[in-house]
């Protein structure tokens, strides 16, 4: 199967120009160019695309995760289309999950484990009372707060995925990097198109994220329209942690497409 070539932003990171007062301000920045895609080696990954609730239901949660209704315009609005274009072509969708069991007696994730073995337990350092209180600042003060965290810790009982993101029959779910990587190896997978939420935070940092990815050998890109971010009130308005994250993408970890450019590039994919 031939590979298939498709636009993407890369962001330039040189040449610092040391005749400007920043330097920095000399990097060439945001480009396009012209990439390939190998489909036996390409797989979509659908990580942590949540049904939390709403403002009604847990507005404790929703107070301190404020990105949460674009995460659902984005399932509604970007999800059905990109995932018929994806399940009709040779690309396998893989579903990253966590925050509860709802997946657990899955046949895909059955499936994974079955293939995967046991994942590493990791042995936690001795905590003491000094980290136990600083522990409990944080999340008095930082997030998620004291009078949200009863919504936070009940609505994650509920976790679900999304209607728009939920697997289909012969989709594999994993929970964890030693899950997803056993299900690239097992599939000949080196590249991961990551969607879902949020780019900068589970997508990046989560297990099953593109961090742990990368240390197995994997490109690891994103789509633009398919994910959103964990904003600030300095950002919030503009997205520009999204933008940032999209930045730490193309600089880290792989590339940036536009949903249309891949939709269209893997429908020019012939069936096996």
């Amino acid at each position: 199967m031939n590979p298939v070539k498709l636009p993407a932003s890369y962001y330039q990171q040189f040449d610092a120009d040391y005749t400007r007062e920043v330097p920095g301000e000399g990097y060439a920045g945001w480009q396009q160019g012209e990439v390939e895609l190998a489909p036996k080696h390409t797989a979509l990954v659908v990580m942590h695309a949540w049904d939390c609730g709403g403002l009604e239901e847990w507005p404790g949660w929703r107070r301190a995760v404020e990105y949460y209704p674009r995460a659902v315009k984005i399932a509604q609005e970007v999800f059905p289309d990109l995932l018929a274009a994806v399940r009709a072509s040779p690309l396998p969708v893989f579903h990253v999950v966590g925050g509860n069991d709802y997946y657990q007696n899955l046949p895909g994730y059955q499936k994974t484990l079955a293939i995967a073995g046991a994942s590493p337990v990791f042995k936690p350092v001795v905590r003491d009372p000094v980290y136990e209180r600083l522990q409990q600042f944080r999340s008095d003060h930082v997030f998620v707060g004291e009078r949200n965290r009863p919504d936070v810790e009940e609505g994650r009982k509920f976790i679900k995925f999304l209607p728009a993101a939920e697997p289909r029959e012969g989709e594999f779910i994993a929970e964890d990097s030693h899950q997803l990587a056993a299900l690239c190896r097992e599939f000949g997978i080196n590249h991961l198109i990551y969607t879902g939420f949020a780019i900068n935070w589970c997508l990046l940092m989560s297990p099953g994220g593109m961090v742990e990815l990368d240390r197995y050998g994997v490109m690891c890109s994103t789509i633009r329209e398919a994910v959103t971010a964990v904003e600030n009130a300095e950002t919030a308005r503009e997205e520009r942690e999204k933008q940032q994250a999209l930045w730490r993408v193309s600089l880290q970890f792989g590339f940036v497409f536009g949903v249309d450019d891949f939709k269209k590039a893997i429908k020019s994919i012939p069936q096996a």
